[in-house]
């Protein structure tokens, strides 16, 4: 599936989406995910089946679609008053949400599309979020880690581990953040 644009803001175009978005979030919550369908979403939503497949194509992209919405931070990364803890606190939350039963299914969402547009959006999500910490850090005088370090060294180990279920506790998420920045001292001495 071609990357696409996304929607212009306001509009028609936003309030089906929207629609249909709400529609998919309220049938997964009260059904079991094999018996969604986009007929059911439509009915839901109060479009045609045709609006959603001329969107989303098939089922498993407007799944992800949702999902990639629901991983949108709502919020700034918790300041702490340093780099280290901003990054903890981010991280143990990532780690929390992600390994819980609807992280799981949204992360699953994401993978099982066939475009690589909402993986890629989720990761830059992650991009933008330690770009706020490590902004903070920059300002402070700190040194930090890259952001590729953090999303190689913490990101994909919480993710491996969540995908093939083995969440990770918080004391294994700290030692990850330690690792990345013991990996950055050690450069920067």
């Amino acid at each position: 599936m071609a990357e696409r644009e996304g929607p212009r803001p306001g509009g028609r175009s936003a309030r089906v989406q929207a629609s249909v978005h709400r529609a998919a979030r309220d049938l997964l919550a009260r059904m079991d995910r094999a018996e969604v369908t986009i007929p059911l979403i439509a009915a839901e939503a109060g479009v045609t089946p045709s609006t959603i497949y001329r969107r989303w194509g098939e089922l498993n992209e407007l799944l992800a679609d949702v999902a990639v919405e629901r991983l949108r931070p709502d919020m700034e990364p918790v300041e702490t008053g340093s780099g280290r803890g901003d990054l903890l606190a981010w991280a143990e939350q990532y780690a929390e949400e992600m390994s819980s039963g609807i992280g799981r299914e949204m992360i699953r969402d994401v993978l099982a599309a066939e475009g690589a547009a909402g993986p890629r959006r989720c990761c830059g999500y992650a991009r933008q979020q330690i770009a706020v910490i490590a902004g903070r850090a920059e300002a402070r005088g700190e040194v930090f880690p890259d952001i590729d370090t953090i999303l190689d060294g913490v990101i994909a180990p919480i993710l491996f581990r969540i995908l093939f279920d083995e969440a990770l506790g918080l004391e294994r998420v700290g030692s990850l953040v330690a690792g990345v920045f013991a990996t950055v001292e050690r450069r920067a001495a």
